[in-house]
């Protein structure tokens, strides 16, 4: 029996609903933006900004990604747990006592250190694998996580004293590629092309060179170089708040719960915790069951609104851990279990994850990540339900 979207949610207060056909078209909107001599590398760390890591790999890799990039070695492995062989490049720092996890699972690490590369040839060496392809990172501005442009050459030069070591990539990180002003972009990938020459120069092949993230692959051509690593992009967010769409991304991941309670509350009624907000009319109120415990942040607090029948309903008093209150007197025949939405769409009305960043004063990739394991993930492709993943799918 094929399974309905209304039976697969049978039950549950909260779910999250990824569709999987969005993130099959952001990614190939964005390879058509690089053209085809440009590699896309997917950016699905921290469970794929919380859409579910193994699932959003798959169909990246069949719309058009050759790569893929996590932020830890555990990320990596859970990727070769579900079944997915394609290169995954470890974007972070990994501390020399992972080595080992690295090469059994044939993960691409980024180089910093010469403690990491090696570790990692020893562990080469000793299992008689083949040579394990390394990246190193380059710091031309960003001022977190990298190697110095002066510290470059030596770098190499020790990593190609290792055996069983094989450089395939240098990148960079851009940090105001979303922003109008773009002459730290292009002060940053000066920096980048220099090291870059003084490397070839020296006698160094380089296989594979990247810097662009969303907003770079988006409004920066001159980025993209021969790959590029969209995150917040694959899953149909703008990039920027400062510069226009300018490719027709459609959101994937949308939030819903269920109504917990109704009654009727007198003028003068408080609500929540510390009583920040007191009804100035007899109100009909709703609970609904989620709250910043399954990451729909508390700063949304008497500020943000939901849908219930396709009308926005404004959140009355503070969000609590599991569970906050909203506003219904304007929406007729409001019951126990009728659904709520957090972000997304429900009849001819819609909330974006953008409007729900703004509330909670943060960006829509902190708004997605936030998103705790126990939500179900209910994975839809071609309009039918795929595959549930809940905190008790073995």
């Amino acid at each position: 029996m094929e399974r309905t979207l209304e039976n697969a949610t049978q039950g549950e207060v909260m779910w999250a609903q990824v569709d999987l056909d969005a993130i099959a078209h952001n990614v190939r909107e964005l390879k058509k933006r690089v053209g085809d001599r440009v590699q896309l590398m997917a950016v699905i760390k921290d469970d794929a900004y919380g859409h579910g890591a193994v699932q959003v790999a798959r169909v990246a890799l069949q719309a058009g990604a050759s790569m893929l990039a996590v932020a830890r070695v555990a990320e990596g492995i859970q990727l070769r747990r579900g079944g997915i062989a394609a290169p995954v490049l470890l974007l972070g720092y990994s501390p020399a006592s992972s080595a080992t996890a690295i090469v059994e699972h044939r993960l691409t690490p980024t180089i910093t250190t010469l403690e990491l590369a090696t570790a990692l040839s020893a562990v080469v060496q000793q299992a008689g694998a083949k040579p394990l392809p390394v990246h190193v990172k380059i710091d031309t501005g960003m001022g977190r996580f990298g190697v110095m442009p002066n510290e470059v050459l030596e770098l190499l030069r020790a990593l190609d004293a290792l055996p069983g070591l094989r450089l395939e990539g240098l990148f960079t990180h851009l940090s105001t590629a979303d922003t109008l002003d773009r002459d730290y972009v292009f002060w940053q990938l000066s920096i980048f092309r220099d090291v870059l020459s003084e490397v070839r120069a020296a006698g160094f092949a380089i296989p594979m060179t990247h810097a662009a993230n969303s907003a770079a692959t988006i409004y920066v051509p001159e980025s993209h170089l021969d790959m590029v690593r969209p995150g917040i992009s694959l899953y149909g967010m703008q990039p920027s708040a400062e510069l226009a769409p300018l490719l027709p991304l459609r959101p994937a991941l949308s939030l819903h719960s269920r109504v917990g309670r109704m009654c009727a509350l007198p003028a003068g009624s408080s609500v929540s915790y510390g009583r920040t907000h007191i009804t100035t009319r007899p109100t009909r109120a709703a609970l609904v069951l989620l709250g910043y415990g399954d990451g729909y942040h508390r700063l949304i607090s008497n500020r943000g609104a939901v849908l219930i029948h396709g009308q926005r309903c404004p959140i009355l008093g503070r969000v609590c851990m599991n569970q906050f209150v909203v506003d219904v007197t304007a929406v007729d025949d409001v019951r126990l279990d009728d659904q709520v939405v957090m972000w997304g769409s429900q009849g001819q009305s819609a909330i974006s994850t953008e409007e729900v960043a703004g509330w909670a004063q943060t960006i829509t990739n902190e708004v997605l990540t936030s998103l705790q394991p126990r939500i179900p993930r209910v994975y839809l492709q071609g309009g039918a339900v795929l595959e549930v993943q809940t905190l008790t799918t073995p």
